[in-house]
């Protein structure tokens, strides 16, 4: 059997792997000139099954609203001028209800438990290493409010079986020795102690050398201009040159991209592009830096402990695809690096970095099968690209193969948001017409 791959991140990556692993002859394509080259190149370095849950949450849109006002907004939002960007923001919308934010939490914590369950069998049996560690995420809050919702966030997780614990001030300070100082700010914390930490841009490449070795074809540089469709079949990759691909089966792992290259088959991917920021700072000062991640729920700020580096993400811009970097959220960033620990590293000599995430309105990946009988989506895994990326390959790879998945993967694929069946609808072989029934 012979695979395409499309699209070269750390999901993209995984994916060729878990194929290659079970016989498949694999081709990754990419734009790009090297593995981890976009969303996968300065993310919050976070394996954080514990920490997965929707962004469509009770109580956003109002948060929203007062965020607008706010210099240090974890949320923002500018029109791009498309119908897209509304219809996307409606629909997160009418996620943000309790029941809606219980139901996507419970298809998202499975996924990423079995991805980071993956994840060690891999880093075990290819001897493969990123800066990464096991210390687990804390979730610090800075008002009661904000701790009685991890309480609630703690009964969510306790329900599905998932490692927490709710901390007290002291309890914070065991867990995080290096917030002593700023512990007067601090009401509590949640702390998930199964979550790992670590650079995804390294384990990206890393593992695609792996893959190189094992036989995966990456060819950077190279841009997909089209899925050609026949019937209910793509039957060619079509490169910008000219060129045209052939696979048994192509999987679509573009991110962002994913959209607009399954849009012309009649697919309505709800992927939008939600753009992060992040710095890495040199540490200067160990000690002051924190032992693992810490996740500031105020300001919606991670702060990760890489080897001799502080890496600090986070925050979303609803804003199309502007990459722009925005030196007021730059400011953020460091902000909130110097109220926590002003003494870990040198911001003066820190990178910055922005990316764009493939965003679902209900937050969870879009992984599986699709109309088409030979394409399959990858897609849609917003802030959690990296936490769920070996486990949503492990479930491609199975369901290329025509084997059944070992986590129940049946709510994760396009069809949770069909209103019936699909459709396909015979026209040309260039754009295929596939539509959701109403």
């Amino acid at each position: 059997m012979k695979a395409i791959v499309i699209g070269a991140g750390v999901v993209g990556v995984t994916t060729a792997y878990y194929l290659r692993a079970a016989g498949v002859d694999v081709t990754v394509l990419d734009r790009l000139e090297a593995p981890a080259d976009e969303t996968s190149f300065g993310n919050a370095g976070q394996v954080s099954p514990g920490y997965a849950a929707p962004w469509a949450a009770p109580g956003i849109p109002w948060k929203a609203m007062k965020w607008l006002m706010s210099e240090h907004a974890p949320l923002r939002i500018r029109p791009d001028g498309t119908f897209f960007q509304l219809a996307w923001m409606a629909r997160m919308v009418a996620n943000c209800t309790e029941a809606a934010y219980a139901r996507n939490k419970s298809r998202m914590v499975p996924l990423a438990e079995y991805s980071r369950d993956c994840l060690r069998d891999l880093r075990k049996d290819l001897n493969l290493h990123y800066e990464e560690r096991s210390l687990g995420t804390l979730q610090i809050f800075r008002n009661d409010k904000q701790l009685a919702a991890g309480r609630r966030d703690s009964g969510l997780l306790d329900q599905m079986n998932v490692a927490n614990q709710v901390l007290d001030q002291d309890g914070l300070l065991q867990a995080e020795p290096a917030l002593k100082a700023v512990a007067h700010k601090l009401t509590g914390a949640l702390l998930l102690p199964n979550d790992e930490t670590g650079d995804c841009k390294l384990f990206t490449e890393r593992l695609a050398a792996i893959c190189v070795e094992m036989g995966v074809h990456f060819r950077f540089g190279v841009t997909v201009q089209s899925l050609v469709a026949e019937g209910k079949r793509i039957s060619a990759v079509e490169l910008d040159s000219g060129e045209t691909l052939n696979a048994d089966s192509v999987v679509l792992a573009a991110g962002c991209a994913s959209r607009a290259l399954a849009l012309p088959l009649g697919l309505d991917l709800p992927v939008y592009p939600v753009k992060g920021y992040s710095i890495t700072v040199p540490l200067t000062n160990p000690e002051g830096a924190p032992r693992s991640t810490v996740l500031d729920e105020t300001y919606k700020i991670a702060l990760t402990r890489f080897d001799n580096r502080l890496r600090v993400g986070g925050m979303a811009e609803v804003a199309g695809f502007d990459k722009r970097i925005d030196p007021v959220r730059v400011d953020t960033l460091n902000m909130v690096t110097n109220d926590l620990f002003p003494h870990a590293g040198d911001l003066s000599k820190a990178s910055k970095w922005t990316g764009l995430r493939p965003m679902t309105p209900d937050g969870t990946p879009i992984v599986g099968s699709t109309p088409y009988d030979n394409l399959f989506t990858n897609t849609g895994h917003g802030t959690l690209g990296w936490t769920m990326s070996c486990g949503s390959a492990r479930v491609i790879a199975d369901t290329v193969l025509g084997r059944r998945p070992e986590i129940d993967a049946r709510e994760l694929s396009m069809a949770r948001y069909a209103k019936g069946n699909a459709r396909i609808h015979e026209g040309s072989k260039t754009s295929g017409q596939i539509k959701w029934a109403d």
